[in-house]
């Protein structure tokens, strides 16, 4: 991607640069101008360039040279020219890229990095097609080639800079296939294309074998509706200087006739879109030397016969044989176009507008063709649906279309580009189809251009006030919707289509870990895994599955080398672990040197009388009770064993393995309830004691226990605290005060902690009298460190590990250890100071928690505060103990008693282990690093956690310390050691082979943009500890610039430098990076409070990589394309404003919250079926439940939200949205690529300006 900012470009958070005349600016205090004609033009998809200075001789590649370093790219073409082309008469709009096909089972990414194969554990995976080696051959093979106009001879030679403005009237498709037959065209005719209204041809099988940023130009046949060939599978789009192989691609016209001999094989599919007359059977393109003066475009009837190209002939871009494909081992790459410079003129046609832009699918497309003059589809016709269709199937990639377009125009071009395959200059006057742009980021509204007769019309969003058409020359004027200009964002990577192309590709075969450094399926897609030797991506996710082998290429990409590490996660029950390996009383076989667990890394030799380590390589004797002989290939017969041929399993462990060489005790659960006056107000602690009543009939058991071997105890306090006595032989329950809380103890021993079973009766009995004994209390301050203290000291007597649930309503301001003041000052906020409101208030709990994790007890903690409570530090004790926070602001039983309950349930009957030590393990020449999560370390290698449950992640930083081997790759072993539920001490381990490389290629197509995005996040808002978040953002900023830079100057094939090159892994790396640096924690918005804010920082720092995804990326459904018949979802459109249809109803789900929108203009059928109302009006916006209606699609839905609930490790609460009805401001807030009220830039102005850091970078 190409979005590299020119010195005319403005940076999106700076001012407009002089000279930038003619665009409104809305959102940047310009003016809107009048527009002049109305209609739809498609989006214009700028000049394509990609051309280096000097010229290119015949067969010339740029990438001759950078066998490693050239790369498939996604391209957005460059914008740089100066002066326009003389392009002749008016001409319909070419269309670019692949058609958003109905339907797609076949891959349309580079397979960047995905290695398939034998599972194999000491070789590297066989490189993707993309990185084949690079043939530069340029012949062009006998046969029958397209007629062309030969070059005149007396024209003059034309300058790369006008080759550049050149192609600026062309037409760049994507063609980076080796096809049978290609008809070369010399180096000066354009190709020719003929069009007939549409024609139908067999899809063609295509395969990538090539790297070579190339594109085909082609200039628009007039009256002619463009139609686009579909790129080939797993192709990305190319664009730049070199030669093209292949057959043409056709951008703007129908097949070839017969007389143009045209033998190369046919496209994927195509669609016809007839606008006006039918043109000849054949358009011709000649040649002409460039103009003396600056032309414009002008209006007028449509040549019948031929088209012409006017242009500088001496370097037309030639087409090469397949041959002669370069074929590069790099990771594929996307590039987007760079807005054109100032001294470019408009084109002075009728620009016709668009309606308002809410589009419900998730990528739109401009109106092809008019309304009212839109053909019908032919049933049988394939290709991208019209505006008014829908959109069955996932959407295309983008790195399967042709050269993007998105990046700010500036005066010269059009306002935007187009949308996905429809790409091309301006349409004729009267034909709509363009979709026109706003972007506030690039200038001030100003004059006209002289020469010019209005600004471009604009794109309506809605809610903005209409703008009175001006006059204007030429044909026939049509009303315009004006608004503010900005640009098209189909033509920027789109995280929905990434999504929905990685579930088509890869959700229908098992993911076998067999393969080393094999990157698995998105987070998003839907998978089975097979472990062949590898732990699964549900354990153990990377940021990089082919990492660099020295420390200077690591530091050179910027690239963080990390692990999300989810130890216990839950599995689907067809991946479940094996049962425990038990070695007996002498436990398991581990290296002698580096102690690392038996694994399938492990080498026997000596007939498997010793085995040499594969993370130290030091040998071993085998003990004689685990010796075993060795078949022909080298390999134990009893190979099957779960530790020599799986990546994750768990052993028993021996007593040596226990705290004091003694087995453990079953652990404890202590509830610990708040009865100050607020909680008892707020129906909390009936709440409380009637759950536990049947909650505690299901604590965690094993799954071949009959009941839970878990006690319990019950803690009532206030500004003291009530123990009380349960035990079975009691008719009634005892409650023991202590109030000395400075020095607190537990007063009793035998019958606090006790089985449920046997209690059950005088449980129940206290559960009852509990709100009754405090329903008239008046004390409404509390104490907090006490509390724990009492969890701990009876967890210490019992001795045994256990957790503590708290539920805590204020700041504990009584006298007591632990007390705390209100330090609530938003006035630090933005300052260097600001840091200090995210540190613990005061060091007592940090000392309190460190006991804990010795004492291996756990602690939830739920708070439901009506005010400032000081998150940060009560927070301390759940975080640094390996347990979790919850927090309900302003509970109020009615609406927020579902949401606890449910949080509540879960976190007593999930998976748990308790008291465990987690170690991470590596092959020579890394080690780990960084830790983060909730948990304690007392030294640099061992990971304490007082308790571990199924939704905890560690996320680990590696470092070199040595080289790395490409031969042997690099090694993980994660080691969880820990109590069960049922007291039994047991052993985890999970191991991961990755990659080693020596070309940054190889990294950068190995990387994974979702695990990257969880690392960032972690990292930032643990650095918020210790400096301003100022600071903390633009050292992100400043990192994915240097990776993208690093990538631009080491991988990406020579091209201008006004474009943004991104690799095709990392092509949504800016969107989702835009996310974290909006959010409330880094960049608050006024309304947010502190405490909101540490509590989201707490929350991510656990998160695993399908949480941390959603939560920066929400999803967003339109409930209005729910099938009724279908069991999968609606297809989720991207994160914006203008993808909302005021006729929609839309469901947003960010891991915390679900949002209910609804447009006002929903049919009345949609409201019936969903609340069973007949009007708008009549929504509740308080409601939090939908209501139970006897209809298929109340049903439906119901049990949609349902299952994104389950997903998810804690309950969303539902809230209804009307549009523009004041919690709509909370909605538009999770929009998150549109800009935000707290000056977070949108998805677009933040592209821009790390294109501007980028260029800053390489120069």
């Amino acid at each position: 991607m190409n979005v590299n900012q020119q010195a005319h470009m403005a940076s999106p958070y700076g001012q407009s640069h002089p000279g930038y005349q003619g665009y409104p600016q809305g959102g940047y205090g310009g003016q809107h101008m009048t527009a002049s004609y109305s209609g739809q033009y498609a989006p214009y998809n700028g000049p394509a360039s990609g051309y280096q200075q000097g010229g290119l001789p015949s067969g010339y590649s740029p990438n001759t040279s950078f066998y490693s370093k050239a790369l498939t790219e996604n391209v957005i073409s460059d914008l740089s020219s100066p002066s326009p082309l003389h392009l002749g008469s008016v001409r319909p709009p070419l269309t670019s890229g692949a058609p958003v096909l109905a339907s797609q089972d076949y891959n349309q990414y580079a397979q960047g990095g995905v290695q398939n194969g034998p599972p194999t554990m000491s070789s590297q995976a066989p490189r993707p097609p993309v990185s084949q080696s690079y043939v530069p051959a340029h012949v062009h093979p006998a046969g029958p080639q397209p007629a062309y106009r030969q070059q005149q001879s007396g024209a003059p030679p034309a300058s790369v800079q006008q080759m550049t403005n050149q192609m600026a009237g062309m037409q760049m498709v994507s063609s980076a296939s080796s096809l049978a037959a290609p008809v070369p065209p010399t180096s000066s005719q354009p190709p020719l294309i003929p069009a007939p209204p549409s024609f139908s041809q067999p899809p063609t099988n295509v395969t990538i074998s090539q790297a070579s940023p190339q594109g085909f130009y082609a200039a628009a046949l007039p009256s002619q509706q463009s139609f686009t060939m579909s790129t080939p599978p797993s192709q990305p789009p190319v664009c730049g200087t070199a030669p093209l192989p292949s057959q043409p691609l056709f951008s703007s016209g129908p097949p070839l006739p017969a007389q143009s001999s045209f033998s190369g094989p046919p496209p994927l599919s195509h669609s016809s879109f007839p606008v006006g007359p039918p043109p000849s059977s054949q358009g011709q393109i000649t040649p002409t030397p460039p103009p003396a003066i600056q032309p414009v475009f002008q209006g007028g009837p449509s040549p019948s016969s031929q088209s012409q190209f006017p242009g500088p002939p001496s370097q037309q871009p030639t087409v090469s044989p397949p041959s002669s494909q370069p074929q590069f081992p790099g990771p594929p790459t996307q590039q987007l176009p760079v807005p054109p410079p100032t001294s470019q003129p408009q084109f002075p046609g009728p620009l016709p507008q668009q309606p308002p832009a809410f589009h419900p699918a998730p990528a739109p497309t401009s109106g092809f063709p008019p309304v009212g003059s839109a053909s019908p589809r032919p049933p049988s016709m394939q290709g991208p649906p019209l505006s008014h269709q829908s959109l069955s199937g996932p959407p295309m990639s983008q790195a399967s279309q042709g050269p993007l377009s998105g990046l700010p125009a500036t005066s010269g071009m059009p306002p935007g580009p187009p949308p996905i395959a429809m790409q091309g200059p301006p349409m004729q006057p009267g034909i709509q189809g363009y979709q026109s742009q706003q972007n506030g980021a690039f200038g001030q509204g100003g004059a006209l251009q002289p020469g010019y007769s209005s600004p471009y019309p604009v794109q309506q969003n809605f809610g903005a006030p209409p703008i009175p058409p001006g006059p204007a020359p030429g044909p026939a004027p049509a009303p315009s919707l004006p608004g503010p200009k900005r640009l098209d964002p189909d033509s920027i990577p789109s995280p929905i289509q990434v999504i929905e192309d990685d579930k088509a590709n890869k959700s229908g075969e098992p993911f076998s870990t067999g393969v080393r450094g094999q990157v698995p399926p998105l987070v998003t897609t839907n998978f089975l895994v097979r472990d062949q030797g590898n732990a699964s991506p549900r354990y153990i996710r990377c940021t990089a599955y082919n990492i660099p082998c020295t420390s200077d290429m690591a530091k050179q990409s910027q690239v963080p080398l990390a692990a999300v590490i989810k130890p216990l996660a839950t599995l689907p029950p067809d991946e479940a672990l094996s049962y425990p390996v038990d070695h007996g009383e002498r436990g398991p076989i581990r290296c002698n040197r580096c102690k690392a667990y038996m694994c399938p890394y492990m080498q026997f030799i000596e007939g498997g009388r010793r085995f040499q380590c594969g993370f130290c390589s030091c040998v071993t004797e085998v003990p004689p009770y685990y010796f075993q002989h060795l078949d022909h290939t080298g390999k134990r017969v009893d190979c099957d064993r779960p530790e020599l041929s799986l990546g994750s399993y768990e052993f028993l462990a021996t007593v040596e393995y226990c705290k004091n060489n003694k087995l453990p005790q079953p652990p404890a659960y202590i509830f610990l309830i708040d009865v100050s006056y607020s909680a008892m107000k707020s129906g909390l602690v009936s709440i409380v004691c009637e759950e536990l009543k049947t909650l505690l009939d299901y604590l965690p058991r094993e799954t071949n226990e009959g009941e839970s071997s878990i006690r319990v105890g019950f803690v009532t306090y206030n500004k003291v605290l009530h123990f009380y006595n349960v035990k079975s032989s009691l008719a009634q329950p005892q409650m023991m005060v202590v109030s000395d809380v400075a020095d607190m103890f537990v007063p009793l021993l035998d019958g606090f902690l006790v089985n449920v079973g046997e209690s059950r009766a005088v449980i129940n009995s206290l559960l009852d009298q509990i709100p009754e004994m405090f329903a008239d209390t008046r004390e409404t301050e509390t104490v907090f460190g006490p509390v724990i203290q009492a969890g701990l000291e009876a967890l210490k007597a019992a001795d045994c590990a256990g957790k503590l649930f708290v539920f805590h309503s204020s700041l504990p301001i009584a006298e007591a250890p632990g007390k705390l003041k209100n330090r609530e000052d938003k006035k630090l906020i933005g300052t260097d100071k600001e840091k200090s409101l995210f540190q613990p208030q005061v060091t007592f709990y940090g000392n309190l928690a460190k006991e804990c994790v010795a004492q291996g007890c756990c602690m939830d903690l739920f708070l439901f505060p009506n005010q400032y409570v000081d998150v940060a530090t009560l927070g301390i004790v759940p975080s640094f103990t390996g347990g979790s926070l919850y927090k309900y602001t302003y509970f109020q039983a009615t609406t927020d008693r579902e949401c606890f309950l449910h949080d509540l349930r879960r976190a007593v009957q999930k998976h748990m282990g308790f008291d465990a030590v987690m170690r991470v393990r590596t092959s020579t020449g890394i080690r780990a690093m960084d830790f983060y999560g909730s948990f304690y370390m007392s030294n640099t290698t061992d990971v304490e956690l007082a308790g571990l449950d199924c939704d905890k992640t560690i996320t680990v930083e590696f470092r070199h310390d040595d080289k790395l081997s490409e031969e042997t790759g690099a090694l993980i072993q994660c080691a969880v050691l820990y109590t069960s539920c049922s007291g039994q001490r047991r052993l985890r381990v999970h191991n991961l082979a990755v990659n080693c490389c020596t070309q940054l290629a190889d990294l950068y197509r190995n990387c994974e943009t979702d695990t990257l995005i969880n690392f960032f996040a972690k990292h930032a808002y643990h650095s918020v500890l210790s400096n301003p978040t100022k600071n903390v953002r633009d050292g992100l900023t400043n990192q994915c610039a240097q990776i993208l830079a690093c990538y631009r100057k080491n991988c990406a094939s020579p091209s201008s430098a006004g474009q943004l090159i991104l690799p095709e892994c990392m092509k949504l790396l800016p969107v989702y990076l835009n996310c974290v640096l909006k959010s409330d924690v880094l960049h608050p918005g006024a309304d947010v409070s502190l405490d909101e804010r540490a509590y989201l920082r707490q929350l991510v720092s656990c998160m695993d990589v399908a949480e941390s995804h959603v939560f920066f990326y929400p999803r967003l459904l339109p409930l209005q394309k729910l099938d009724l018949e279908s069991e999968a979802l609606p297809v989720a459109v991207r994160d914006s404003e203008e993808r909302l249809s005021k006729g929609g109803v839309y469901l947003l789900e960010n891991g915390l919250q679900l949002f209910l929108w609804v447009g006002a203009n929903t049919q009345q059928e949609l409201l019936q079926n969903i609340f069973g109302i007949s009007s708008f009006g009549q929504i509740d916006p308080n409601m939090t439940t939908l209501p139970v209606l006897n209809n298929p699609y109340s049903k439906k839905l119901r049990d949609m939200i349902k299952s994104i609930r389950d997903q998810r490790s804690r309950y969303m609460k539902l809230l209804v949205v009307k549009q523009e009805d004041k919690l709509e401001l909370i909605f538009r807030h999770f929009l998150v690529e549109d800009k935000n009220n707290s000056g977070g830039a949108s998805y677009v102005d933040f592209l821009c300006h790390m294109h501007k850091e980028i260029r800053q970078l390489l120069s």
